[in-house]
């Protein structure tokens, strides 16, 4: 499957010797139909959750809740993705561990096909522990490809990396979204299922073109520290266990006694592991600059990824209830709107490549600290772009669809200039010590963002209505204020990255 994706290389002495993917070591091509597949699952689940959470025929809920169970799930699957790294890291290597996560994904997903509340929470649970496996792994796997940072070619190969997720993005609202809003909800959580099983084969079958460091261990837990760890575990899992059934035995426990918790927590655990990283002392003078650097970009993609992951919330059920759903007389599905954004990414993904590498080229690329302003530039203009139709819909109108497409398309342009140029930087300033953990802690932005959407949202909280004109344009200009600040201060963040560029 993965060799049918390569050909013949063109420069002596890549990775991967006779063949390559699309000039990239073979073993690309592996991790990207992989990471398809996987995408193909997740994003199908993901697209179907919201409305699957509001539908008479599905759970019922309130907007607001429903919101925030979403926020809450994605912020857990990335914040998850810290302790898959440190697992890699220490118990499994990378390679092993992304082979158990598909098996966790897949039982995951079935759990969400069978039609019972129960079942549905805890599949939930299980394809957010699998992901968080995956996740960090995966793309740590991407970097071990290439001959260090200096490897010209690093950048682009974690974008073409970002057409194997999108891919799989795209085609799961079109077949999953279709078969669960108008056949049955649980079916296509079941295609969700058979999606992962059939990434799970493709990695298996093409492991052999990774590259031997995915499989090691970089500091493999001793005996004594697994007992340790083991004894720990159990002792939180007793507390939980113990706190949850005086307050279900007691009858007082309702959803957000989950919810709450699970929100601060996405928001309290970000800040204590780079705080630890920078009191560590096996860290030299050099690595704990670039994790002061590194506090920049994380912070600028919090903000970013607050907004962003909106679209597969707020805009995803503003269309259910405020848009026309229909191009030309021909109306489509709600869910196929998540497959806008992947389809522009494909577009748009080879085009950002060939420029970063043309402009390296030439000297004039612009830093990773400039890509992240813009970045967050452009989300805050899409959202300023969403007050049209949001004021068409309290007008009494349908908003029309193109309103959305265009939505996701100014956020799409931005995701590229700072979503895979993130990846990168990330496996370029992460310490030895930390090397799977720190494609962990990008993942962590992602959680806080997520989480500060679930608790604005959470109608236990005050429950902000996200969709809201004055609370749509509060974000946009948080978003371009957060740009224009991490532009001014480019320069103190390119010193503190040191060789990193």
């Amino acid at each position: 499957m993965a060799s049918s994706l390569t050909k013949d290389s063109v420069r002596p002495g890549t990775p991967g010797s006779e063949k390559t993917f699309f000039g990239h070591p073979r073993g690309l091509a592996t991790l990207f139909m992989t990471e398809m597949w996987e995408r193909f699952s997740y994003y199908g689940m993901r697209a179907l959750l919201p409305l699957y959470l509001v539908a008479p025929g599905g759970l019922h809920l309130s907007a607001g809740t429903a919101t925030a169970i979403y926020s809450v799930y994605v912020s857990l699957v990335y914040l998850l993705a810290l302790p898959g790294g440190w697992f890699a890291d220490r118990v499994l290597g990378p390679r092993k561990t992304v082979a158990v996560s598909g098996v966790i994904i897949m039982l995951g997903h079935l759990c969400l096909a069978l039609p019972v509340s129960a079942s549905f929470f805890v599949g939930l649970g299980l394809v957010a522990i699998g992901s968080g496996l995956l996740k960090a792994n995966i793309s740590t796997m991407v970097g071990h490809l290439y001959k260090g940072p200096d490897d010209a070619r690093r950048d682009g190969g974690f974008t073409l990396f970002y057409i194997g997720i999108n891919l799989g993005a795209f085609a799961a609202p079109l077949v999953i979204g279709t078969v669960g809003e108008n056949v049955n909800w649980h079916l296509g959580f079941a295609l969700a299922a058979l999606g992962m099983a059939l990434g799970l084969a493709q990695y298996l079958l093409g492991g052999r073109h990774l590259s031997p460091k995915s499989s090691e261990v970089p500091t493999p837990l001793t005996a004594e520290q697994k007992s340790a760890t083991l004894r720990k575990g159990l002792i939180w899992l007793a507390i939980a266990a113990v706190f949850y059934g005086l307050v279900g035995g007691t009858g007082h426990f309702t959803l957000n006694w989950a919810l709450i918790p699970l929100t601060l927590v996405g928001l309290i655990v970000p800040i204590l592991v780079i705080a630890r990283m920078l009191r560590d002392k096996d860290l030299d003078s050099g690595e704990k600059s670039k994790v002061r650097a590194y506090i920049w970009f994380f912070v600028a993609a919090a903000v970013f990824w607050m907004i962003y992951d909106q679209g597969g919330s707020t805009l995803s059920l503003f269309a259910d209830s405020s848009a026309k759903n229909s191009i030309a007389g021909w109306t489509f599905p709600v869910s196929w709107y998540q497959s806008v954004n992947p389809v522009m990414i494909m577009a748009l993904a080879p085009v950002f490549a060939w420029a970063w590498l043309w402009l390296n080229r030439r000297g004039k690329e612009p830093s990773t600290i400039v890509k992240f302003a813009s970045g967050l530039v452009l989300i805050g203009a899409s959202f300023f772009l969403f007050l049209a139709p949001l004021s068409i819909a309290e007008g009494g109108h349908k908003a029309a669809a193109m309103w959305l497409v265009a939505i996701y398309f100014v956020q799409t342009v931005g995701e590229l200039t700072l979503s895979p140029v993130g990846l990168s930087v990330t496996t370029k300033m992460a310490p030895q010590k930390y090397a799977s953990q720190m494609m962990g802690v990008w993942f962590l932005a992602v959680t806080a963002g997520d989480s500060v959407t679930a608790l604005i949202s959470n109608p236990a909280v005050g429950g902000i209505n996200l969709d809201k004109m004055g609370f749509v344009a509060l974000e946009a200009v948080l978003a371009v204020i957060a740009g224009a600040a991490v532009w001014m201060y480019r320069k103190k963040v390119n010193t503190l990255m040191g060789d990193v560029h």
